[in-house]
């Protein structure tokens, strides 16, 4: 059985890449601001644009960071400390060095890689017929049923069999009984009420008991789970139904360009020609390490 909220709401395992730039202060030279582009300051007549500062300024707008005066000032003196050092690094020659050029090219690699990511998506929107295509293929899948109930848990069958006990002279007191005995914190001060549930997100015992009761009866033997025994009462049930295809359009419209963007990518790297020479050589440490547990294994 299968919810239509967990085949949609929930984000498909497909991952959009990780191509973060690689955080590093090293240019082989201050770049001049764009053509056109507002002056905010200069460093040694290298000017700092201002598109350059708004990027900043959205980059730290996901991670909640306001755009103000004192962020834009912060910025700026920032861009100004890094450029200053990156023109030290190159007087030096530091720009030349292997590493550092290795560096570099890998920065430039991750912020095209990167551009590229945001261009498809940006020019391959998904159109609503999809949207609703991929929904109506989901809806088909929805089967089952799901449940209101409640429970009491406690630790020994004893007790539990004192419950159903009282519950047979009385099934009004299911809620009183379940606030006053169940361990279950999560429940217990709503009078055992679980709201609505498939089975599928329970443990199976419980599972079971719930889907042979019927409609405002208890169980009559206690339900034995790795949790304690339970004490069980349905109060409704009904056919899962799919959500408005509104409520789960955002989601749907992600998950679907997730899977188109990583089609693309995946015919990208099957167009390429990769050759792997060879594995790169473990570090020193790891190696060491790797040799320990083997000669750990063989005693």
């Amino acid at each position: 059985m299968k919810s239509m909220k967990s085949g949609i709401l929930a984000l498909g395992a497909v991952s959009l890449l990780t191509l973060a730039a690689c955080n590093t202060d090293l240019s082989p030279k201050p770049a001049a601001s764009a053509p056109n582009d507002t002056t905010v300051a200069t460093v040694n007549g290298t000017a700092i644009g201002k598109t350059r500062i708004d990027m900043l300024i959205k980059q730290g707008a996901a991670s909640g960071k306001p755009d103000s005066p004192e962020t834009r000032a912060a910025i700026i003196d920032q861009l100004a400390m890094q450029m200053v050092i990156a023109e030290a690094a190159v007087k030096k020659g530091l720009d030349k060095s292997p590493e550092v050029t290795e560096r570099l090219e890998m920065v430039r690699q991750s912020v095209l890689a990167n551009a590229y990511v945001q261009d498809y998506i940006k020019t391959n929107p998904v159109s609503d017929d999809a949207v609703k295509a991929e929904y109506e293929r989901i809806k088909a899948t929805i089967t089952g049923s799901e449940y209101k109930a409640r429970h009491i848990l406690v630790d020994k069958e004893a007790d539990a069999k004192d419950i159903i006990a009282k519950l047979k002279k009385d099934a009004g007191a299911f809620a009183k009984l379940a606030m006053e005995k169940s361990k279950d914190t999560g429940s217990k001060a709503a009078g055992g009420d679980l709201g609505w549930f498939d089975l599928s997100r329970m443990v199976p015992e419980f599972g079971a008991a719930v889907s042979k009761l019927e409609k405002g009866k208890f169980t009559l033997e206690p339900v034995k789970s790795q949790f304690g025994y339970h004490v069980i009462l349905l109060e409704d049930s009904k056919p899962i139904e799919a959500p408005p295809l509104e409520q789960v359009k955002s989601n749907l419209s992600q998950q679907l360009q997730q899977q188109n963007l990583k089609k693309q990518l995946d015919d990208l790297k099957a167009k390429a020609k990769i050759e792997i020479v060879a594995a790169a050589a473990p570090a020193p440490a790891a190696a060491a390490s790797s040799a320990t547990s083997a000669a750990s294994a063989a005693k």
